[in-house]
Parts: C-alpha cells; sequence; structure tokens
C-alpha cells in the first residue's frame, strides 16, 4: 500500500481549507471569478478517489430507473458552458453497531446550475433525477425513490495540484468541504440536458432544498440555516 508523503497531504488539505478562510465575504461583497479564484473554467467532468463513479451513461439509466455499479464508491460532477450540470455519486455506510448492515446508495440527477455572486453554486435539478438505496437490515432492503432536491453549495474555487492536475473543491451550505475531484475531460461527459423520463412534480416549498450528505440517503434541509452561516461568515470576516 503507498504513503502519500507528509508534504502532499498538506498540500491536498491546506490549499482548501485556506481558501475557505479567505473566501469568507464581507456581507454583501461579490466574489470575482479570476484566476486567483479559479486556475481553469468549470466547464468538464470531475471525479473524485479513483475516478470509478462517472457522469454520463456508464452509471445511470433513467429509462428504466437502474445503474450500472461503479467498481469504488466515489462522486463526479459535470457542467456545459451553457448552464447545465449532471451529477453521479456512490457510497457505502457502515454501522458500528451492526457490522452486517452495511448501506449502499446510488444517486443521480442532472439540470441547471447558477454561479452566484456571493460564491455560491445553486443546482436545481429536473424532476427526473433517482437514488437506490440497499439496506440489509431494512424493512425493504433494496428501493428505489425520486430525488431532485436543488442543492447549495457554500463556496467552490478550482486549482492545480502538483500531482493530479485540476482540482475542484466545493463546500456544502454548511462548509463542510466535499472529497477533491479532479479534472477527468474539459467536455462534459453527460447524458442529454433535459428531463429523461415523465415524473410526475411534486409539490416543493418555497425554500431551497439543501442536499446532506450525513444522512442515510442524500436528503434535504431548510435554506435558513445556510443563509445564517454564509452571512455569519461574511461577518465574521469582518471581525477578523
Amino acid at each position: 500500500m503507498s504513503i502519500l508523503s507528509p508534504h502532499l497531504v498538506l498540500n491536498m488539505f491546506a490549499f482548501p481549507l485556506l481558501f475557505l478562510f479567505l473566501a469568507a465575504p464581507v456581507f454583501g461583497q461579490d466574489i470575482v471569478y479570476d484566476i486567483g479564484h479559479n486556475v481553469t473554467t468549470i466547464i468538464g467532468t470531475w471525479a473524485s478517489g479513483s475516478q470509478n463513479v462517472v457522469t454520463g451513461s456508464n452509471f445511470a439509466r433513467p429509462a428504466n430507473l437502474s445503474f450500472n455499479y461503479p467498481l469504488t464508491t466515489g462522486i463526479s460532477y459535470s457542467f456545459t458552458s451553457d448552464g447545465f450540470y449532471e451529477i453521479a455519486r456512490y457510497r457505502m455506510m457502515g454501522n458500528g453497531t451492526q457490522p452486517q448492515c452495511i448501506t449502499g446508495v446510488l444517486n443521480w440527477c442532472h439540470g441547471t446550475y447558477n454561479l452566484v455572486s456571493n460564491g455560491s453554486i445553486i443546482l436545481t435539478p429536473f424532476d427526473d433525477g433517482y437514488q437506490q438505496i440497499q439496506d440489509p437490515c431494512a424493512p425493504v432492503s433494496n428501493f428505489l425513490e425520486t430525488y431532485n432536491d436543488t442543492e447549495l453549495y457554500q463556496l467552490w474555487n478550482i486549482y492545480q495540484d502538483a500531482v493530479r492536475g485540476y482540482t475542484l473543491q466545493l463546500y456544502q451550505f454548511d462548509g463542510t468541504p466535499l472529497p477533491p475531484m479532479w479534472q477527468l475531460t474539459s467536455s462534459p461527459n453527460m447524458l442529454p440536458t433535459q428531463p429523461l423520463r415523465n415524473v410526475t412534480p411534486k409539490a416543493k416549498s418555497a425554500a431551497v432544498l439543501l442536499a446532506s450528505a450525513g444522512e442515510r440517503s442524500w436528503s434535504v434541509s431548510s435554506l435558513t440555516g445556510a443563509l445564517s452561516l454564509i452571512a455569519g461568515l461574511g461577518i465574521a470576516s469582518m471581525l477578523l
């Protein structure tokens, strides 16, 4: 098993954390999307870890609500130049009290994105997203459900990693960083950028829904806490 050098580990984590600290804007101040924020454009396909989880037809088949299981877990995001995105996610979660109860979640969605002037990204999905949850200890061990939650990423940036190249770092609504994703292709590998199956739209509240990776599935929280946190970061930056 290879061991990362301390300097490489420091570079992998220090830069994103430093960016999060420096990017906390003064409340009401816009972010400038220049080379200091991103060394390259967000357009393309990005994937974490071993890059076995990748957006596109090799991961999801929306027409029959199925997935191709990747070799390993991970996340992948793709963005087009005209405002569309796609997400592929696969994770396994252990159970400390019941080691045999390992839960697997596969999640796919796509829609439109908006780069907000305060440095955040809002992803607004089409209604055809879905996820599969496998839990051998649950009353229903394998089931599918619709996933069409709007997601907010508080901050993001792209930097140059000495080993992996262009690296996309996204921060969730509460400031928690996602695993870094490295650019797989500069052109997005995606399914068609339109609804791919008929879905009866469900009623949504006025608040934007936020995906939380801390739950059994990719579930949601309210926008109020996220906006309060963003405002708090802005106020905190004025006090530093």
